[in-house]
């Protein structure tokens, strides 16, 4: 072959390649916007049910890849990853006659959604940690797979026919809130908080809180489907 025709091959592959990647990313885009959106109203929603409540719920945005919802005392960020992925090749998804069929089906976007407590982000608590608790993927064909934790995991999870809408956002948002609600924080073990230092005392004196805090400190929290 020559060099000439080796060049016009290499051009034909960074031409498919990014073409596809470009209509995977536009369509993650097109559903963490309706994310936002049904996240946006849910606040308005609580509201018109518990007028009275002094429950804390907010909805924030302040980047184009990221927004929040605070409820109680949790917070849920979903992030949209600015890269485009490929399902490996142990993974489930790859076994499947709709990914058999053709392979740059398992090329996805991602949204990630992540569990903070609340009070580590108002006093600033920069050692606690928050949770993954689903990672929405969406394809070329604008369908859509879920990975994450109980309810979200309980999500119809047909790849090859599931597609993402705004029934689906909401069905996800739902998922999110419930499996949060009752994700609760866990009295860690004695033996992981029984010393402190005394810079760790200054540091509190000072109104800083070095001492981490975690739903499942000390505790193992699957990574795999509960």
């Amino acid at each position: 072959m020559e060099v000439k025709d080796k060049l016009k091959l290499v051009c034909n592959q960074i031409d498919r390649k990014g073409t596809l990647k470009n209509g995977v990313y536009k369509n993650t885009e097109t559903a963490f916007e309706a994310l936002k959106k049904t996240a946006s109203m849910f606040p308005d929603i609580y509201r018109s049910c518990y007028p009275d409540s002094e429950v804390n719920v907010k909805y924030e945005t302040s980047q184009p890849q990221s927004f929040s919802l605070q409820f109680s005392s949790d917070i849920l960020f979903f992030i949209l990853h600015s890269n485009v992925f490929e399902f490996s090749r142990d993974h489930e998804i790859m076994k499947t006659p709709y990914i058999r069929e053709n392979k740059d089906r398992a090329y996805c976007g991602m949204i990630n959604i992540y569990n903070f407590l609340s009070d580590s982000l108002y006093y600033n608590r920069l050692n606690d940690a928050g949770y993954l608790i689903g990672r929405i993927f969406i394809n070329a064909d604008n369908h859509c797979y879920i990975d994450g934790k109980r309810e979200l995991a309980q999500i119809y999870n047909n790849f090859s026919t599931v597609i993402f809408d705004q029934t689906l956002s909401r069905l996800i948002l739902d998922a999110a809130i419930q499996y949060t609600v009752n994700f609760d924080l866990l009295v860690p073990p004695y033996e992981m908080v029984k010393e402190i230092t005394i810079q760790d005392m200054l540091d509190i004196n000072n109104k800083r809180m070095p001492i981490k805090t975690a739903k499942r400190l000390g505790f193992r929290f699957q990574a795999d489907r509960e």
